[in-house]
C-alpha cells in the first residue's frame, strides 16, 4: 500500500515520496502540532502475512525507540493507518554516505566524520543489545548540518525478529556488505557481524573499491564466506601496512579473529594512520576504482615486488598462478579447479563476445540463443559496427586443445565443459555440436553439483540461457534439501535463465525444461509457458497460464514481471508501470529482476 501526496496519515499530512528501498518506501511528512518535517517509512505490506506481525512489530519499535545518540537517526513514533504499520522519524536533510561516495572522493574530515559516526552510533546500539545487521554507505546519512548519522536501525531490529520467510531473507543484509555469518544464514549473530559490514565500509573508503563485488549477488555472497580479502596495498599501493593490518582483522572470516567491538576497531583505526605517518588525503581512494584484478595469494607475489611492476606484468603474473587459487575462492570458477595450469593460462585470456546483447524485457535475445534455435539474430546485433571478437591462430589452438583434452578423457564431464565454452565463444552457429557436449555434461556429471552450479553461472555470463537453465536445474535437483541457502541463490539464478530462455522459439529441449522445472517450481513452469504462448503462440492462452500462475503465487515477481511486460507490449504504459512499481515493494525480488524493472520504466514514454 502506497501513501499518497496530500493525504492525512494520522497526525502527519504526506508531502512528497523520497524513496523506497527494500524493507519500507519512505515518505516526508508534515506534523503540524509540532510544527516539523517528518520522515514517514511504511513498511512492506508483506510483512501482514506473519499473524503476529503487528503485536511483535509494536514491541519492537517501542524498543528502537529507546535508542537516543546524536549519531541515530531518532524513532518518534510508530502507528498504523488503514491496517498498514509505519514508523515515524527524524527528517534529515542531505546524501547518503552511498551519494557522496558516486559522486567522487571524500574529503578527509568527511572520512573521519563517517568513522567516528557510525563508530560512535553503532557502539551505543551494540551496548544496548540491539544489531543493525545492515550496515552500508545508504544507510548512513550526511547530514546539510554537518553531522552523520546512521539509520534504519528501527527496520533491522524488527526485522530481526520477524518469523515469516520475508524476514528471515531481509536481515541477510546486502551482499557487498554482508558478513559471511550472515551469508551462511546462522542465527546466533552478534556485534561482530556488525563491525565486518562497517570494515567493509572503512575498506571502501580507504582503498577505493568494496573488497568483493560481481555481476551476480551470488558471487558476491561466496566471496564473504570463502575468498580472500584482495589485500588493500595491491589495490591502491599507497595503504600504509598499518592500515592494511587493521582491515585485514577487521574483515576475518571468522568471528573470533574480528575486533571484539567497534570501539576498539576504531581506536585501532585511528593509531594506524598515526603510527603510519601518512597523510590520509594522499592515500585514501576514496573515487571508484574499476576493473581492478583479484591480486595473487600472498606467497606469489611479496610486496616490494608487486611495487615495481606495472599493472600489465602484475596482471600476467597474476593469470599464470590462478591454480594456486583455491576451489571455492569464486563461485561461478568452482567448475575449473580440475583445469590444468595449461589451459588455466589460456582461459584467462578468454574474450567475451561484446556484439551479445543482454536479454531484457522486449525482443532482445543473445545471438548464440538465436542461433542456437535456428533463425537469425536481430538487426541490433547483426549492425555494422558491432564488434566482433578475433578469430585468429590463438582461438584455433584453444578448440583443438579442447577437444584433444575430450577425446583423451571422455568420461570427464569437465573436458566437455571447457569444449562447450570454447565452442559458444568462438563458433556459436555449431549448434549442433555445443548440444552435443552438454547432453554429455548431463549424462556422465552424476551428482556433481558444483559442475551444474559452475556451469550454469559460465553459460550466464555467456548469455547461453537454455544451457544456463539446464544446468541449474540438474545442480538443484541435486542438491540436499537441507540446503536451503544455497537453494535461494540457484533458484534465482534458475528463474532469470528460465524467463530469458521462454522467449526463445519451440524447441524439443525447451519443452522437456519446462517439464523437468514444473517438479520443482510449477509456477517458474506457468510463467515461461505463459511467456512462450504470448511471443509465439495464442496470446489468450499466454493470459490463460499467467493467471494460473498468479493464482498459484500471488506474489511471484517473475509473474507480475511477464504481466507488465505484456500490457508494454500492447501499449498500455499506465497498467505496465504501475505493475512494475508494485513489484518494487517487494524487497525479496532477485536483482536481475531489479534490473529488467529499470530497463521497462527507462522505455516507457
Amino acid at each position: 500500500m502506497a501513501f499518497n501526496e496530500g493525504e492525512n496519515v494520522g497526525s502527519y499530512r504526506v508531502m512528497e515520496k523520497l524513496g523506497r528501498g527494500g524493507m519500507a518506501t519512505v515518505y516526508k511528512a508534515y506534523h503540524a502540532n509540532l510544527d516539523r518535517y517528518v520522515a514517514l517509512k511504511v513498511l512492506h505490506p508483506a510483512f501482514l502475512e506473519d499473524p503476529n506481525f503487528l503485536a511483535r512489530f509494536q514491541r519492537e519499535a517501542r524498543l528502537v525507540a529507546r535508542l537516543e545518540h546524536p549519531n541515530i537517526v531518532p524513532v518518534y513514533d510508530f502507528a498504523e493507518h488503514d491496517e498498514q504499520p509505519y514508523l515515524v522519524m527524524k527528517y534529515i536533510e542531505g546524501d547518503t554516505l552511498k551519494a557522496d561516495l558516486n559522486k567522487g572522493r571524500l574529503e578527509v574530515d568527511e572520512v573521519w566524520k563517517v568513522v567516528e559516526a557510525v563508530g560512535a552510533g553503532l557502539g551505543h546500539a551494540h551496548q544496548q543489545g540491539i544489531l543493525h545487521r545492515d550496515i552500508k554507505p545508504s544507510n548512513v546519512i550526511m547530514a546539510k548540518d554537518g553531522k552523520a548519522y546512521l539509520a534504519d536501525f528501527g527496520l533491522a531490529r524488527i526485522a530481526q525478529s520477524g518469523e515469516s520467510t520475508l524476514s528471515s531473507d531481509m536481515i541477510m543484509g546486502t551482499p557487498q556488505y554482508i558478513s559471511p555469518e550472515q551469508a551462511k544464514g546462522e542465527k546466533d549473530l552478534d556485534n561482530r557481524t556488525d563491525i565486518y559490514s562497517f570494515a567493509v565500509m572503512l575498506y571502501e573508503m580507504v582503498v577505493g573499491k568494496v573488497p568483493f563485488s560481481s555481476d551476480t549477488p551470488f558471487s558476491i555472497i561466496h566471496d564473504h564466506i570463502y575468498s580472500p580479502l584482495p589485500l588493500p596495498h595491491l589495490v591502491n599501493p599507497n595503504v600504509p601496512d598499518e592500515v592494511e593490518r587493521v582491515l585485514l582483522k577487521a574483515l576475518a572470516k571468522e568471528r573470533e579473529d574480528r575486533y571484539e567491538s567497534v570501539e576498539a576497531l576504531n581506536i585501532a583505526f585511528k593509531k594506524a594512520w598515526d603510527d603510519s605517518n601518512v597523510d590520509m588525503a594522499d592515500a585514501t581512494m576514496t573515487s571508484p576504482i574499476q576493473n581492478i584484478p583479484i591480486p595473487p595469494p600472498p606467497d606469489v607475489l611479496d610486496r616490494a615486488e608487486a611495487a615495481t611492476l606495472a599493472p600489465e606484468k602484475l596482471e600476467a603474473i597474476e593469470a599464470q598462478k590462478t591454480t594456486k587459487i583455491t576451489e571455492k575462492s569464486k563461485k561461478k570458477s568452482k567448475v575449473w579447479v580440475f583445469v590444468t595450469a595449461g589451459i588455466l593460462l589460456l582461459i584467462a585470456f578468454f574474450f567475451f563476445l561484446n556484439a551479445i546483447a543482454q536479454d531484457g524485457l522486449f525482443d532482445r535475445l543473445s545471438e548464440a540463443e538465436n542461433i542456437e534455435n535456428g533463425y537469425e539474430a536481430s538487426e541490433e546485433l547483426n549492425r555494422p559496427d558491432a564488434p566482433l571478437p578475433p578469430i585468429g591462430q590463438e582461438e584455433t589452438d584453444r578448440l583443438e586443445e579442447a577437444r584433444e583434452w575430450v577425446d583423451d578423457e571422455p568420461d570427464n564431464p569437465y573436458a566437455h565443459l571447457e569444449l562447450a565454452i570454447i565452442l559458444l565463444e568462438e563458433t556459436p552457429g555449431n549448434r549442433e555440436e555445443i548440444q552435443k557436449e552438454i547432453i554429455a555434461i548431463e549424462r556422465i556429471g552424476g551428482d556433481d553439483i558444483d559442475l551444474y552450479e559452475g556451469a550454469g553461472y559460465e553459460f550466464m555470463d555467456r548469455e547461453y540461457w537454455s544451457g544456463a537453465a539446464m544446468m541449474l536445474l540438474h545442480a538443484i535437483e541435486n542438491m540436499p534439501a537441507n540446503n536451503g541457502e544455497e537453494h535461494i541463490y540457484l533458484r534465482e539464478a534458475l528463474g532469470e535463465s528460465v524467463y530469458k530462455t521462454s522467449a526463445l522459439p519451440i524447441s524439443k529441449n525447451l519443452e522437456n525444461l519446462l517439464e523437468r522445472i514444473g517438479n520443482t517450481d510449477p509456477t517458474l513452469m506457468l510463467v515461461a509457458q505463459a511467456r512462450h504462448e504470448f511471443y509465439h503462440g495464442d496470446k489468450k492462452e499466454a493470459l490463460l497460464l499467467l493467471g494460473e500462475a498468479r493464482r498459484n503465487a500471488p506474489y511471484s515477481p517473475e509473474a507480475s514481471l511477464l504481466k507488465a511486460e505484456m500490457h508494454i507490449q500492447q501499449g498500455e504504459y499506465d497498467e505496465a508501470r504501475g505493475i512494475l512499481e508494485s513489484i518494487w515493494e517487494n524487497p525479496n525480488i532477485p536483482d536481475w529482476i531489479a534490473n529488467e524493472i529499470d530497463n521497462a520504466l527507462n522505455q516507457i514514454p
